[in-house]
């Protein structure tokens, strides 16, 4: 799968980073309808999203894999829940649209928005994050800078070409009638779990 940069945390500043921003970053991401889940381990994220996808009575997901995404084990997880799992681009791109959740990466968090940054070069990551109702991704705790400005330095510090986005809570619009309305161009539930645990290889 394509990515802007292999290696994200390599490029987070000395300062300014880390798990104490944390509550912060929490804190500003809830007040934007974010969904936060913060765990200790891998495995707990997986009981969080096996549990999601019995309450909501999901039947089909998509998702884009990453080392912190397959130590969780969720793609396994789901199918053996009956579920139907799409990870590959050409499945993806048939089922993102039908699809009832969406699962994927976000690389860093910023404490002064709550906002996350996702590598979107490859385009099954942004179906992922855009098409399906209920978008999910898994971040490491540690994966938090202080503000606007640190996280572009980052960016400045790894982008050649490609695609970044960043997420501040589900889509929402107030341009009809200056009525705020949840959903319309984008999913209407975003779900961040946040895990402590270290994971080897990619950007994490």
């Amino acid at each position: 799968m394509k990515k802007v940069c292999e290696n994200w945390r390599n490029a987070f500043p000395l300062e300014n980073v880390g798990d104490h921003l944390f509550p912060e970053f929490e804190k500003r991401a809830s007040a934007a309808a974010t969904e936060i889940f913060r765990v200790k381990t891998a495995v707990e994220a997986r009981e969080i999203v096996a549990n999601m996808v019995k309450f909501t009575n999901a039947k089909k997901i998509v998702t884009v894999n990453s080392p912190l995404q397959q130590a969780t084990g969720i793609n396994e997880e789901l199918h053996s829940m009956g579920i139907s799992v799409y990870t590959e681009l050409t499945d993806i791109t048939e089922h993102a649209e039908s699809a009832d959740i969406g699962i994927s990466t976000v690389e860093f968090g910023i404490a002064e928005s709550g906002s996350v940054c996702m590598d979107g070069y490859a385009f099954e990551s942004r179906l992922v994050s855009m098409l399906p109702p209920i978008h999910v991704v898994f971040m490491n705790s540690k994966n938090v800078v202080l503000g606007i400005t640190e996280a572009f330095e980052v960016i400045s510090k790894v982008y050649d070409n490609g695609y970044i986005s960043f997420i501040t809570g589900p889509s929402r619009t107030s341009d009809i009638e200056r009525v705020l309305t949840i959903g319309v161009h984008g999913p209407n539930r975003f779900v961040l779990i946040a895990i402590d645990e270290e994971v080897s290889g990619g950007a994490l």
